[in-house]
């Protein structure tokens, strides 16, 4: 199965499209493709709507209680040859869907904001169904903010609707903030530069994304003062997020997904497996056995049942899928 490998060509190819962001070649940061062992959250084909934007998504874990994972050894995918000390900004531009795209920037002194934070109220980002919880579920109440790709703090972005997408209260201070943070801290300390992309990562035409990938680099000491490559999860612990639509409810955040892959495989044609890629078996989602399956062996997999005998799994012989 493809692994990580194809998240960053997935990367390259649409930050090229909209806009050259990102270029991949030989001079690029080394990935081990012997690294990456865990099994992929996205089970299915994702993030563009179009055929040329369409590729598996592998490598990054299921949730499982982590606000973020550590992506490729934790470097960033940015090349020698992209990396500048020249502060500049790039936000995709929305599609089809109204879904934002990748917002990559150099951050300077010169970047970040000299006034008072504005408004934000005004822009409705995909999937933003707003609703309001007990306070010992969300801080605040309110499940989702309007969340900054790239920080206010360190772009001076207010109401860019290229740069807002709707997250959780969780995902937006306890998972993105703290990078943001650093990066801030770091840039008023020392006066350096710093390379810094975020891309949101969709399931197919889902509208609010399971995630963004946050990268940063710093230029003028090589990486010594920031580096980070980090995948970051939309999720509020508590509460089940329905990403086709933005609607949540009570419940954990792992129900939603097995439901809305049922969905999505009626609609397509193909089948919503479970999979336990230590034993080669597949199961129905709700195969009593699924329960027993350790995390690092489980991947949830949407696709035709003999593509997966074709790769050497055999169906459970308990819920016979």
């Amino acid at each position: 199965m493809k692994r990580l490998t194809s998240l960053v060509l997935l990367l390259a190819l649409l930050c090229t499209l909209l806009g050259g962001c990102i270029e991949l070649d030989d001079d690029a940061f080394a990935y081990d493709s012997q690294s990456e062992t865990e099994e992929s959250f996205f089970g299915s084909e994702s993030v563009g709507e179009s055929d040329e934007q369409t590729e598996q998504i592998n490598g990054i874990p299921t949730y499982s209680g982590k606000k973020y994972v550590t992506v490729n050894s934790n470097v960033p995918y940015f090349t020698k040859d992209t990396v500048t000390a020249e502060a500049y900004e790039f936000y995709s531009e929305l599609d089809s869907l109204g879904r934002c795209g990748c917002a990559v920037a150099c951050i300077g002194i010169e970047t970040m904001p000299t006034g008072e934070r504005g408004e934000i109220g005004h822009v409705y980002p995909s999937g933003w169904v707003q609703a309001r919880y007990d306070t010992d579920l969300v801080d605040g109440g309110y499940l989702y903010n309007r969340s900054h790709l790239i920080g206010w703090q360190l772009t001076a972005e207010d109401d860019n609707e290229k740069n807002l997408i709707t997250g959780t209260r969780y995902f937006n201070v306890q998972g993105m903030l703290p990078f943001e943070n650093m990066v801030a801290d770091y840039i008023k300390e020392t006066q350096n530069h710093v390379m810094y992309r975020v891309t949101p990562l969709f399931l197919e035409n889902e509208l609010v994304c399971r995630g963004v990938l946050m990268e940063a680099y710093s230029v003028e000491d090589e990486g010594d003062g920031i580096m980070f490559c980090v995948f970051v999860y939309n999720v509020q612990p508590g509460i089940t997020v329905d990403y086709r639509t933005g609607k949540s409810a009570l419940g954990s955040s792992l129900e939603i997904e097995s439901e809305a892959a049922s969905e999505t495989g009626k609609e397509s044609g193909v089948t919503v497996y479970v999979l336990n890629v230590n034993t080669k078996k597949f199961h129905e989602p709700d195969c009593s056995s699924v329960s027993d399956i350790k995390p690092s062996n489980r991947q949830d997999y949407t696709g035709e049942r003999q593509a997966l005998i074709e790769e050497g799994y055999q169906p459970c012989k308990s819920c016979n899928p």
